[in-house]
This record gives structure tokens, sequence and C-alpha cells, in this order.
């Protein structure tokens, strides 16, 4: 999947003018753009390989698939914990890659020793074939779990890295030179993406397993070597320890403090640093506006004017960023729903495999490949948006990027219920040709109908991610304060990932339960199944979803009349952390 992340970097600490700057690109691009290569174009094939060399059913290899992206999708929020909190980018990326490279060895493993995998059988023959065993399904698992995390240690922090490096607010040309980088950045992502999904799956087909598996080995250790090679030219910005306690330490204030009653919002009792304009509470939450107040100044603070006790008081500036992502959590669970749709991955692969797929005369696509058309609308929708219809609809709006964040969120959700009904019409489509074609009985029998009917489906997910993944991580930015940049894409992460965990629940209970009716709608027979039904259901709860939505945004209200951070409070608090430490101090004692 694709998504161009939108983000605002906290400043670097730039400890020498040596390091850092355009000559640490190459390894840093190089490094994430490889993974992506590696990681998504296994990915993309993966379904065939357990169905072919692990005798799985579709169903089940569906299930394992979604559980694996839901794991790529989670572990990110580690990553991105353990690179703001306690290791540094640097180290977090380092020790991604090399599990990454890991987990890939083990699985190319498992195509190049035959006891890995079940015994061969000729499935298209109809001979019987043997379940795999307990220690060769755990082995084929182990190395899902190796990559996914380290998928979660270069994620998080690789754009973030990089935007390190380039940093320089001393420089005129400091925000050209960034948007420079993330220009590159954007496009090798959506390049790796083309050429996993395109040049990776058709090794695979083409070559068998064993090369298909070893080539993205080979790339993901060229990978490795790049990223490393670099080192001694990065700049690396310290953890910020302080910042991973912060909501626990509100939280646990806050209890702590229920007895006490809440004083007027407009009272000088409140705990604030020096400089910060954030200098009383809002309404909203109240609850935990207990957790910033200064009760008794002699036993809540020190004689240089600093909380004695950071888990029994926090600054107004740590409760509002609580309530910030408190307030954020209506809209961000919409986007469970459509992470099942965005990541159907499976089962239009097997659909592609039964149908007729050359593309032109002399061309024919591997069937994992089809899932290019939605990187390619995606990509090409991003641009056409940006450059001519923004323009445009801003005359109109009066806004400067065209249509709110909501608007662009809520889109996305509409479209993605067009993308699932059209997929379930395909199907039906596609169900009827092949029983009238005789292939009833067939599963591996291919219909005369062209897999250029998938196309319109893979374009409307492309456009449905356009619209609510960057609504969303746009979304998320606009509310939060720079300090939580982090956080900002790990709520986008979390969301993908339980919705690859509601996939493949969905998968598993459709599966069981239809199956006691006679045919699995899952069924690994496509023309005995009802897939079609399963993108109904899919439908229906999306349109739900969005209805859903539509309560979740009312209630949120305006973007605009929310928090406007201070920035440089932000690094008042850090500074004033600091020199605590050392014997000097930094807070407004006049609040005591």
């Amino acid at each position: 999947m694709v998504v161009r992340e939108i983000m605002e970097q906290p400043k670097a600490e730039v400890t020498s003018k040596k390091l850092g700057g355009l000559r640490t690109m190459p390894f840093i691009i190089t490094n994430e753009a490889l993974e992506k290569v590696a990681s998504i174009g296994l990915q993309a094939n993966m379904i065939f390989y357990l169905m072919y060399e692990y005798h799985l059913e579709v169903a089940t290899g569906a299930s394992i698939l979604f559980l694996w992206t839901s794991l790529s999708y989670l572990t990110p929020i580690i990553g991105a914990f353990l690179s703001d909190s306690w290791l540094g980018r640097f180290r977090v990326i380092t020790l991604g890659t090399i599990i990454s490279l890991l987990g890939i060895v083990i699985l190319w493993c498992t195509a190049i020793f035959p006891k890995a995998r079940p015994v061969h059988c000729n499935m298209l023959s109809g001979e019987k074939c043997h379940s795999p065993k307990p220690a060769q399904l755990l082995l084929l698992l182990f190395s899902f779990v190796l990559m996914s995390i380290g998928s979660g240690g270069i994620k998080p922090c690789s754009m973030a890295f990089g935007a390190d490096q380039m940093e320089n607010p001393e420089n005129p040309k400091n925000a050209s030179i960034m948007q420079i980088f993330f220009n590159w950045y954007y496009a090798s992502v959506g390049l790796s993406v083309m050429i996993a999904v395109t040049v990776m799956v058709y090794i695979q087909d083409s070559a068998g397993w064993v090369v298909g598996f070893g080539v993205p080995a080979g790339v993901m250790l060229v990978s490795t070597i790049s990223f490393l090679l670099g080192s001694s030219v990065y700049v690396k910005v310290s953890a910020n320890k302080k910042l991973s306690a912060g909501f626990l330490q509100v939280i646990a204030a806050a209890w702590k403090n229920r007895h006490l009653n809440l004083q007027p919002t407009n009272s000088d009792g409140w705990y604030i640093l020096r400089g910060s304009k954030l200098v009383t509470p809002t309404n909203k939450l109240s609850y935990l506006n207990k957790a910033c107040m200064i009760t008794n100044a002699e036993k809540d603070l020190s004689p240089d004017g600093l909380a004695k006790d950071p888990w029994s008081l926090c600054t107004v500036r740590q409760v509002e960023e609580l309530k910030a992502l408190i307030n954020v959590l209506p809209i961000w669970s919409t986007g469970i729903i459509i992470g099942v749709v965005m990541n159907q991955n499976s089962f239009p692969a097997v659909q592609a495999g039964t149908m007729e797929r050359h593309i032109f005369p002399h061309m024919k696509l591997p069937a994992a490949s089809f899932s290019i058309f939605g990187i390619l609308t995606l990509t090409i929708w991003v641009v056409i948006y940006d450059r001519l219809l923004v323009p445009l609809i801003s005359k109109y709006t009066k806004r400067p990027r065209g249509l709110t964040r909501k608007q662009r969120i809520g889109a996305g959700l509409v479209l993605s219920c067009f993308a699932t009904t059209v997929a379930a019409e395909v199907e039906r489509h596609r169900r009827s040709t092949a029983i009238k074609e005789g292939f009833a009985n067939n599963e591996h029998g291919v219909v005369t109908m062209s897999a250029r009917w998938l196309v319109p489906q893979y374009c409307l997910s492309g456009l449905a991610e356009a619209f609510n993944v960057i609504g969303q991580i746009e979304f998320y930015y606009s509310q939060f304060p720079k300090s939580m940049a982090s956080i900002a894409v790990a709520l986008f992460t979390l969301g993908f990932g339980l919705g690859s965990l509601l996939g493949s629940l969905i998968v598993t209970v459709m599966n069981d339960v239809t199956k006691k009716w006679g045919v699995s709608w899952v069924s690994s027979n496509l023309n005995q199944g009802h897939y079609d039904y399963y993108y109904l259901v899919l439908t229906v709860m999306s349109v739900v979803n969005f209805l859903y939505f539509l309560l979740c945004s009312w209630a949120y209200g305006s973007c605009e009349d929310k928090t406007i951070w201070d920035e440089g409070d932000y690094d008042e608090d850090m500074k004033g952390e600091e020199m605590h430490k050392s014997g000097e101090y930094q807070v407004d004692a006049s609040v005591a």
C-alpha cells in the first residue's frame, strides 16, 4: 500500500555542520525503497505460496495474511515509541532493517529446503495434498512475525530520520530543500511499490519460489548495507524520554485528584511552564483538568517551582495533548472498516488467477500484479488533485486545500462503498460465466472473462485511499502539536492494523457460519462459493461506517476551533526539564 505521509517533523538537534544534508539521502531513500520492494514483493503473491506449497484453503490463507498485515501496521506504534522515547531513530531503523532481513532469509529457507514444507503434490490433477505440520507452519509464521517487527522499526522512522538530515532553520532555503526531500521520498516509495507488484511477482511466477524469494533477500541485504554505510554522516537526534510517560502521568494525576473539586478555568492555580500560552485548560473532558491543578504550592512544587511528582501534577499542555488524542478517537475509529476494504489483496488476486489476464495481445499480467492499477490511480490522482483541482475548488470553498480534511476522509469512505459494490457485481458476473462454461467443480478453470474487469474496483480503492488516508494523516497533524508527530502516524497505522485484524475475523466467522449452510461463501472453489456476497457484506458495513462518520464529524465540530498549539511551548518544556536537572530553573513561580 502506498500512502502519502504528510508530516512536519520536530526540529533536529544538529550536532555538527559536517553531518546530514543531501549527501545522506541516497543511503536513507535506498534503504526505504528497497525495503518496500522486498516486503511488498513478498506480500503481493503470498496467497498463492500458501495455497500451492502449504496446501491451505483460500479462507485460511487470507486470514493469515490479514493477521500478517495487521501485525505490520501495529508494530510501527512500538517502533515510534522506542525511537521517540528510548533508542532514537537511527538505532530503531538499524534494528528493524536487520530483523526484516532475517525474516526474509527464513522465508527463503522454507522455499529452499523441501522438509520445511508439506510434501509436494499436484493440486491441478486432483491429487490429495497433505496439510503442513505444526513445526512447518510455525517456521513460516515466524518469518512473517520477524518481517512485521522489522517493518515496525523502519516505517515510522525513515521519513522522520530523513527530515532530521535536512532540517536547518538557519538556512533561508530550508523549506525548498525539505520539499525536495519529500518529493524524492514520495517518488521512491511509489516507484518501489510498483516494482514490487510487477517485477518481483513476475520473477516468482516465472522462476519459482526459490529464486522469487532469493531476490528479495538480496535486495534487503543491499538495503541494510546501504543504510549502515551512511552511519558516519547522519544527524542522530536524541530520544525524548519525557514523551513516553506524558499521557500516563495525566491519567494517574487525574485519578489521584479525583476527589478534589474543579477550580474555575479562569483561575491562576494551573501548573504551567514559563513561556507557555496554554495557561488554562479547556472545558472539554474537564475531569482531566484535575491533573494540572495546584492545590498546595508547598506540597506540590519544589523550591525551583517544578512539580515534585509528575505523576501527581502535570502541565496544562500535557493535559491538552491527551485531550486532543481522545477527541480524535471517534473519527479515527471510522478508519478501521476502510482498513478492511483497503487490505483486500488476497481474494482479488485469486479471482484474477481464474480469469484471462492478457492486458495486451502479447502481455499477460501475473494475477497478483493487478493491484498496480490501484497504486497508479492513487499516484496520478494525488498529482491531479494537488496541481489542478485544488486551485479550482479553493475558488469556491475559500480554503487553501480545496476540501476540508474531514470532507476528504468522508469522500474516501464513500468511494470505498462503491469499490466493494463494484467488486461484488464483477464477482457475480465472473462466477456466472464460470458456471456457464462448465467450471462449477473446477476451481482452477480459467474463464474467458478478462481480468480487466477487476481494474475499476482497484481504481476505486486507490481513489478511496488517496482521499481517506491522506485526509486522516493531515487531520491528525492539524489537531496535534509537533511533539506528537509520531503519534499522528501511529494512529493511522493502528487503525489499518485493527482493520486487517477485523478482516481476518470476518473471513473466519463467515467461513465457519456459511459452511454449515452447505458451501462456504469463501470456499477455495470460487465457483461454488459466493465471494459476491462477501463483498456485499463489506458494502453494508462500509455504508454504516460512513453514517457513523457523519455523526462523529458533527460531534467533533469545526477543526478550526481546536487548540492552537504554541510550538515554542514544547521547547520551553524541554529546556525547563533539562535546567531542572542541572540545578537551574525555568518555571514561572507566580503560578504558585
